[in-house]
């Protein structure tokens, strides 16, 4: 499959390498997110050796990375004998002085067959690596694991790095690019079931029916995407049942940590902790209103699932598995058709200010914010505002994913709802934005003529 996108990380090693110099990256993030596939798309046509770390013993991994580094040298010597100890990796790379890339994927794996492996890296950079022209790139999954063996001041590795990369999963703005032959609707559906992990976007990436490759991957019982949430879960935790129970409660719309508990039967304790571990992973994440001041002590944090695959998952596949062991896969499919849209609907509201910041960044006419969120208060919520404290300005947006075109009702709802957002100076300078799946009516697209007024047709402004 053609790689696509990570312009910004290619261009940045591509610079570094271009120095010369010894170089030190650490290159960390999700699963699937596509972190190999950058690496080795970057090393194509370098000379480099690729060793990916696995849950063998330490010395076992040391015998294995001799063999691609003696079959790169073609040392026959080295391939028989191997290195004694990773102090003699790093001597005789130095002995080569050969401009190399060496990627070391997984590195958590190397921590955890020898904890003591981010003390002998650093002493390997200190006393070899880094006055020879090597360029070690060390990558991981384990973004906790990563940030505390690399990247934390007290590894022994902190201040050794020359560069960083945590490669996050693809923004919706980037399916324009990965599936130029999509619809909008289409790529909003993808994004809606996949997320932006390269490694599932690649299935869907042929110009079939959507649903025709669902049913053939995510709802066949064979396919990997069948079992990938059981699978990343059991994984990355020591109790994938309560993350589970968790992790549904969430799916049902369950958002207040007082309905967590309430339908999974956890402590406040627990769930708190747990909750910590699934956001660490990226998989869920705590949202305050956007005017909060301290969001991190906030009582008003709610909590979601982030992941937009695990997200489908829970709410499609983890309830109706008993169907698609049966073969039943139709019956389920048939669900999923019919209650998508809510889903969607939701997909649609997390990516409405990326699809205004794309379009202001082009316009003259639509101010830019600093800052972008949702807003609530009791029973009252608005889809998007966006914030600029420097010139006391604010935006506020409502986002629809429904058949029927908006009508200037939904306007004058959003205006009302407005005066109730606290932000700001006196005099603030307010702006309105409606997102629409369907369309306006006449009225409503008259209005939207307005200097302070956005209308969004999809991704397109009208």
């Amino acid at each position: 499959m053609e790689f696509i996108g990570r312009r910004e990380e290619l261009e940045f090693l591509e610079r570094m390498w271009q120095t010369d110099s010894p170089h030190l990256i650490i290159l960390y993030g999700k699963r699937r997110v596509g972190k190999t596939e950058l690496a080795l798309n970057f090393c194509r046509g370098k000379p480099h050796i690729y060793f990916l770390a696995d849950q063998l013993p330490d010395n076992l991994q040391l015998r294995k990375l001799s063999q691609f580094v003696a079959q790169f040298f073609h040392d026959d010597f080295l391939e028989r004998r191997g290195f004694g100890d990773w102090e003699d990796l790093f001597r005789y790379l130095k002995q080569k002085e050969h401009r190399i890339a060496l990627v070391i994927d997984e590195f958590p794996y190397l921590v955890a067959s020898q904890p003591a492996i981010p003390s002998i890296f650093q002493k390997g950079w200190d006393l070899y690596l880094k006055t020879c022209p090597v360029f070690l790139i060390l990558c991981g999954s384990s973004v906790g694991i990563m940030e505390e063996t690399t990247l934390a001041p007290k590894s022994p590795l902190y201040g050794r790095r020359t560069g960083q990369i945590q490669l996050r999963p693809f923004a919706f703005r980037d399916f324009a690019e990965i599936f130029p032959t999509r619809s909008f609707n289409e790529r909003l559906t993808l994004y809606t079931i996949l997320g932006g992990n390269i490694a599932y976007l690649n299935y869907f990436r042929g110009a079939g029916s959507i649903w025709k490759i669902l049913t053939e991957t995510v709802l066949t019982k064979e396919h990997s995407l069948f079992n990938e949430v059981e699978f990343l879960l059991r994984e990355e935790l020591k109790e994938p049942r309560n993350y589970f129970a968790l992790l549904r409660a969430l799916a049902l719309g369950k958002t207040k940590l007082s309905e967590i508990l309430n339908e999974t039967g956890f402590d406040k304790g627990t769930a708190s902790r747990y909750l910590a571990i699934l956001n660490s992973l990226g998989i869920t994440a705590r949202q305050t209103p956007i005017t909060e001041k301290n969001p991190e002590k906030s009582r008003r944090g709610i909590y979601h699932i982030e992941d937009m695959f695990f997200r489908f998952w829970f709410r499609f596949i983890f309830l109706n598995r008993e169907y698609i062991e049966e073969g039943r896969k139709e019956s389920v499919l048939s669900k999923i058709r019919e209650n998508l849209l809510e889903v969607e609907a939701y997909a649609y509201e997390t990516v409405a200010s990326e699809i205004y910041r794309t379009i202001a960044d082009q316009s003259e006419r639509m101010p830019l914010f600093l800052q972008y969120g949702r807003w609530w208060d009791k029973n009252e919520e608005i889809d998007l505002v966006g914030i600029n404290p420097e010139d006391n300005s604010i935006l506020f947006a409502e986002v629809k994913w429904s058949k029927n075109p908006i009508g200037t009702n939904i306007l004058k709802e959003l205006q009302r709802k407005s005066v109730k957002v606290i932000w700001g100076k006196p005099g603030r300078k307010e702006y309105y934005c409606l997102m629409s799946k369907s369309g306006f009516t006449r009225d409503m697209t008259e209005l939207g003529k307005s200097d302070d007024i956005f209308l969004f047709h999809g991704d397109r402004l009208v």
